[in-house]
């Protein structure tokens, strides 16, 4: 008997370090004797009551997020107002005790700095109001956001006023919404850009023990009301067709998607039924990350980014290096020309 239960407990052991193995991992369940597989059964259900205990737990979080949103509120608002100007911050409120005060600006606003100088020598200037360009700037710093941020971005990034955070209602699906204010402009006539996050707290059905916490599953945009000829989603182009038949050539324009930062609230939509390609999984990956970053980072450390001092300190994003090759783009530029045939009678 004892023989038989050191020739078990052998062969067990033996397993275990076949699952120690990269070949062996997928087929440690299906090697385990039937005794030892039933507990291994008893461990798994106990290990889904767990997770549905973190499942509870994490929606009280976000009910605690939500609680203290509304906390937070007051203090996003009077920063609204010192970035905007509407509000003159006391000479007690504008104490800050710093010892290396200008090693601790980054670099980029030191040399800003210094071409205000310039300019202010060669013609005296009025005192700016609140903080110009602060969103822009806090954009602009961060990698991730600055590669979205395109040239012809700016000027209508100069217009706005704040970004806010807003959590889903209780008894409502787990979601939170960016809400970016805009002051008037010439550019479209929306006060305010939104992008909702719709999220899942609960353990997958089919794989239950790939739960790690509440998790970014879909997003929806906003429409933008463009004014005529302000769109820089889009760009136009001009094209020459070549007559088949006469071999006569006419010039003709068409519009084509253009890189900008505003393509952010027209995000990817996949139906749940389709298997989605690896670069929409990127793409959505990406986004999901960009609102992550928005939630937890940009829009409660705003000032911080502005100053370049949660750079510093962000080490939430390791880079990475990674070969990427290079694409060419033949439409690179809006006023170039191409040449293709066409039939009169399509």
């Amino acid at each position: 008997m004892e023989g038989k239960k050191a020739d078990v407990k052998g062969k067990s052991a033996d397993i275990i370090m076949q699952f120690n193995r990269p070949e062996g991992v997928h087929h440690m369940e299906s090697l385990l004797p039937k005794s030892v597989k039933r507990r291994v059964h008893a461990l798994k259900r106990l290990q889904l009551q767990c997770a549905n205990i973190e499942a509870k737990f994490y929606e009280e979080v976000h009910e605690l997020e939500r609680k203290y949103a509304a906390l937070y509120q007051p203090l996003y608002d009077k920063r609204r107002d010192v970035v905007s100007g509407a509000v003159e911050p006391t000479d007690e409120e504008c104490e800050w005790h710093s010892d290396r005060e200008e090693e601790d600006l980054a670099e980029e606003l030191k040399k800003k700095a210094a071409v205000e100088e310039k300019k202010e020598d060669s013609a005296t200037t009025e005192d700016p109001k609140g903080i110009p360009d602060f969103w822009l700037t806090t954009l602009r710093s961060v990698d991730m956001l600055s590669d979205m941020v395109q040239e012809h971005d700016e000027p209508i990034l100069k217009h706005l006023r704040d970004i806010k955070v807003k959590f889903s209602e209780p008894g409502q699906p787990m979601s939170f919404t960016l809400e970016f204010h805009f002051e008037t402009n010439s550019y479209f006539t929306n006060a305010v850009l939104t992008k909702v996050y719709k999220m899942k707290s609960e353990p997958d059905e089919v794989d239950p023990f790939s739960f790690e916490g509440p998790e970014i599953i879909d997003c929806e945009g906003c429409q933008i009301d463009w004014h005529k000829g302000k769109d820089v989603t889009v760009k136009t182009i001009k094209k020459k067709q070549k007559h088949k038949g006469r071999g006569t050539v006419r010039t003709v324009t068409k519009q084509i998607p253009n890189d900008s930062f505003f393509n952010f609230f027209n995000p990817v939509k996949v139906s749940p039924e389709d298997p989605m390609d690896e670069d929409t999984e990127l793409t959505l990956a990406a986004d999901f990350e960009i609102g992550h970053f928005f939630r937890e980072r940009i829009v409660p450390r705003a000032v911080l980014y502005f100053t370049g001092e949660a750079l510093e300190d962000d080490d939430s994003f390791d880079e990475e290096e990674l070969d990427e090759g290079e694409e060419e783009d033949n439409d690179e530029e809006g006023d170039e020309d191409e040449e293709e045939e066409y039939d009169p009678q399509a």
